[in-house]
């Protein structure tokens, strides 16, 4: 999916609606950038994109950040936004992704830890995007055989 297409979820939820603050992330149109979108109908209501990255928890494997992962507000618990977040660790396993990292908003770490996310205790921060309160949070996308 075209990134330019995820930018009016991307604004109405994570920035306001406002028109003036940028959704845009230079890494969009790498061609190893990876946005895994839901439909509903035809209507966009799940964006998120993910992009090589080194994390700060585990630098030593190969790692992917995730930003703008959005899910519209009136389809919010519904579980829309974890079906696209398994649909993109699949391709990103296939890609050879151990391991992905984000600045995840404190107000979605509850959905962030019941799909298998884990927090970084002491990295909460405000976002100098937004000034909102984030924490750092990681998902090893290996099995658990492979984590010796």
């Amino acid at each position: 999916m075209s990134p330019t297409a995820l930018h009016a979820v991307r604004r109405r939820v994570l920035r306001g609606d406002d028109p003036a603050i940028s959704v845009v992330d230079p890494r969009d149109d790498d061609e190893t950038a990876l946005h895994v979108a839901g439909l509903l109908g035809e209507r966009l209501v799940v964006t998120s994109s993910y992009y090589p990255s080194t994390s700060p928890v585990h630098p030593e494997r190969v790692t992917y950040q995730l930003r703008y992962m959005a899910t519209d507000f009136d389809v919010q618990g519904r579980g829309y936004g974890a079906r696209v977040a398994e649909a993109a660790e699949a391709i990103l396993r296939e890609r050879g992704v151990e391991e992905i990292w984000a600045n995840g908003r404190d107000t979605a770490l509850g959905f962030y830890r019941a799909t298998g996310w884990r927090t970084v205790p002491g990295s909460e921060h405000l976002s100098p995007e937004t000034q909102l309160p984030h924490t750092v949070i990681y998902k090893s996308l290996l099995d658990d055989a492979d984590l010796s």
